[in-house]
């Protein structure tokens, strides 16, 4: 079903604004086609905007809104729209859907001259030198840029473009969802392929940016046009669930007479009003609940006139209905990121229905439905307050505008950007997180501290070396939540990138593409920085086919003395770590059968299994069977490099030779402090484990990394030794893999 269809249809639309209906157009054809009114008296067309706009400014300027449409009018003389209309009528419904919302004169008058630029030979010059510097801002900021200049990217940059203007006033971005939403009420008559493409754009960039400028109004309407597009069949179900429902008696009316007779006796004055819920709305709603009743098909608004009384509603409804407890959302204490404020709940009537109810003060009501677009002119000077020259200080611009703006001026190509800003924009829900300094930070559900590195410090993140969520030390791969505090800990000198920076493994953690985008570009600067397992260099071979943690030929039962030196939890000097020599071979190493007759085994050293891990072999020059995990990213590169496959297994007591020890290397990663060393191995001991040699690297910014290789009688004691070091003080990771924070070393 086309939009243009829906246009007409009785049930097409519940709420949110009066449309510019045929009889509208045609009025606005007519006055275009006649031309301008006599000197002095606004212009028949556009008397009706004038009208609407002086209910929200009484003392509005109504001469420069004569004065551009007389430009407009001028300029797109002769030229029609696809419907057939005179394209004037474009412009002039633009500015009566901004007029409604309560625009302020300036954004009436650019959006009258919206197209002029783009469509017209009016320049940007005239239309600074005949308005203003503002108004010649936000036509250029909505003005689309060149297919024959940009080719394909056109579409991409003009979004670029007008997200850098929206950045300096958001009274860009208002206009150009006035101006979609119009085109899509009009959609009509294009072609359905068309139609489609246009919708999905709408879907994935205008809608969620209408969501987070507040524009509710904008919002739903534009998503139940693009509902009809995309999904007409489910569309036409939930159309024909509202028809079955027209004639049946409303239960929310009687709700609502309820709610107002136990208001009046408490005293307290406010408007009751039925909300039906919006096509899209509905569809969300019998997808989650199923089949749905007659209160499923709105909600209860109430409005008062200040937050006390808001409060008041709430108590007496709570006192006089059965509420809903898990139902209840304070948006007025804790205002959503888009500046919405109201108080939900939900309580269920004398006859067992469940009505859900929105409280809010009719101000808090006009911002839900209008957002930036109901704060007036943000840029107005304020008495007593000099901006910086050149500088405007924007109270609309939200965190995720700011860190949009930020990642976008770091991603030049064009189709690496419009992938981003989809993907940036589908995040439907942002917390808000407690900086250590007392300023706070917005992120998208489900951010890391990585990402919340890179937010606040943009590429100087590459030296963040751990962080402090709630006051216990966490990993940057720590999810945040909404109400955390967090402390980033940074580097002494972040400059310094050649000896630490993001391994591969942060963008596994990065939800915010203004943080993938920064780690991709680090690693792809340090190429040989990034932190690979590789299987330990082949020794040449040997009588006893033996070799040590480096790679290294030693002869069967001999001990080195570095690895007397290291026994009993000591360092060797300049951080070098020799292991025991590995057993005998012909016999199971480790509690291993191998299928592989006199092959001599060894544990990767990359992955060091123990029981009961999938492991699987391979075979390497010597006679030697080198045994992996099986999912260690090892297995792939000896694969790839046509290594033999051996059958392998552990040992159980059937076999006779099962049981006994099993060794395994571990790394912690930790924060540098007096006594850390005899503090993990006083925790090793005490889980029963005996440390075979042990290696601490030379503190780097502030962190350090210690290696134990440990003798274990019993493998399954593995996770609770890891744990027992995990929670030793200023220690913030454990892993057996070494792929912890060694890569930013």
């Amino acid at each position: 079903m086309s939009a243009e269809a829906t246009d007409q249809a009785p049930f097409g639309r519940r709420r949110g604004l009066p449309r510019i209906d045929l009889r509208n157009l045609r009025r606005f054809s007519r006055a275009a086609l006649l031309g301008s009114a006599s000197r002095g008296r606004l212009p028949d067309a556009i008397e009706h905007v004038a009208k609407v706009h002086r209910v929200h400014h009484p003392g509005a300027d109504l001469d420069v809104l004569r004065k551009a449409y007389v430009l407009a009018e001028s300029s797109h003389r002769g030229q029609m729209r696809k419907s057939g209309e005179p394209y004037i009528t474009h412009p002039l419904a633009v500015t009566l859907i901004l007029a409604e919302l309560g625009a302020e004169t300036t954004t009436l008058t650019a959006s009258l001259l919206h197209d002029t630029v783009e469509d017209t030979e009016v320049t940007l010059d005239q239309v600074g030198e005949e308005f203003g510097e503002e108004v010649r801002f936000l036509v250029d900021g909505v003005t689309k840029l060149e297919k024959v200049d940009y080719g394909a990217a056109a579409e991409p940059e003009t979004f670029r473009k007008m997200l850098v203007a929206t950045g300096n006033d958001v009274r860009v971005m208002s206009i150009k969802l006035a101006d979609r939403l119009h085109n899509m009420r009009t959609l009509g008559v294009m072609r359905p392929e068309k139609q489609a493409r246009i919708a999905k754009v709408t879907r994935d960039v205008l809608i969620p940016l209408a969501e987070r400028l507040g524009v509710q109004a904008l919002k739903t309407e534009l998503e139940d046009l693009v509902f009809a597009i995309l999904h007409p069949e489910e569309y036409a179900r939930t159309r024909e669930l509202l028809q079955a429902h027209a004639g049946r008696p409303d239960p929310l009316a009687q709700a609502a007479e309820d709610v107002r007779g136990v208001l009046h006796e408490a005293g307290i004055t406010a408007e009751v009003l039925v909300r039906p819920r919006h096509f899209v709305s509905v569809h969300r709603v019998g997808v989650k609940r199923g089949e749905l009743t007659g209160t499923d098909l709105g909600r209860l608004l109430v409005l008062v006139t200040d937050d006390a009384d808001c409060y008041a509603v709430l108590g007496e409804l709570h006192t006089c209905f059965t509420p809903v407890i898990s139902e209840f959302k304070d948006f007025i204490a804790v205002p959503k990121f888009n500046l919405y404020q109201s108080l939900h709940t939900a309580v269920a009537g004398r006859d067992g229905e469940v009505t859900e109810v929105l409280i809010r003060t009719h101000q808090m009501h006009r911002v839900a439905e209008a957002g930036v677009i109901a704060l007036g002119n943000p840029y107005a000077p304020t008495e007593g307050v000099d901006a910086p020259e050149g500088e405007r200080a924007d109270p609309t611009r939200p965190g995720w505008l700011s860190r949009l703006l930020d990642w976008q001026s770091a991603t030049p190509d064009p189709d690496i950007f419009w992938t981003s800003l989809r993907d940036d924009l589908a995040q439907d829900r942002e917390i808000t997180v407690f900086r250590s300094d007392g300023g706070t930070l917005g992120l998208p559900a489900g951010a890391s501290c990585v990402d919340a590195a890179y937010a606040l410090y943009g590429d100087d993140a590459h030296s963040c070396i751990g962080a402090r969520v709630n006051g216990r030390i966490a990993t940057l791969s720590t999810v945040l939540r909404d109400g955390d505090t967090l402390q980033l800990l940074m580097a002494s000198d972040s400059r310094d990138t050649a000896s630490h920076g993001p391994s591969p493994e942060w963008l596994d953690h990065a939800r915010t593409p203004a943080a993938r985008i920064a780690i991709n570009r680090w690693l792809a600067a340090h190429p040989a920085s990034q932190h690979e397992l590789r299987e330990p260099a082949e020794a040449p071979e040997s009588a006893s086919g033996l070799t040590d943690h480096d790679g290294q030929d030693r002869q069967d039962g001999q001990e080195t003395q570095d690895t007397q030196a290291t026994r009993g939890s000591q360092a060797s000097p300049g951080g070098q770590t020799v292991a025991p020599a590995s057993t005998g071979a012909g016999r199971p190493e480790a509690g291993i059968i191998v299928d592989l007759p006199g092959a001599t085994v060894r544990l990767a050293r990359c992955c060091t299994p123990v029981p009961p891990d999938a492991i699987t072999g391979f075979a390497v020059r010597g006679g030697a069977v080198t045994v992996h995990r099986e999912r260690c990213p090892g297995v792939a590169r000896m694969t790839s490099a046509g290594r033999t496959a051996v059958g392998v297994r552990w040992a159980d007591e059937d076999d006779g030779d099962g049981g006994g020890d099993y060794r395994v290397t571990l790394f912690a990663e930790a924060f540098s402090r007096p006594h850390l060393l005899a503090d993990l191995t006083e925790a090793i001991a005490a889980e029963g484990a005996e440390v075979v040699a042990a290696a601490v690297e030379p503190p780097r910014e502030q962190r350090v990394r210690h290696t134990y290789t440990l003798q274990l009688p019993d493998a399954g004691r593995l996770p609770t030794l890891m744990r027992a070091m995990r929670n030793v003080p200023g220690v913030y990771d454990v892993t057996r893999e070494g792929r912890s924070m060694a890569a930013a070393h």
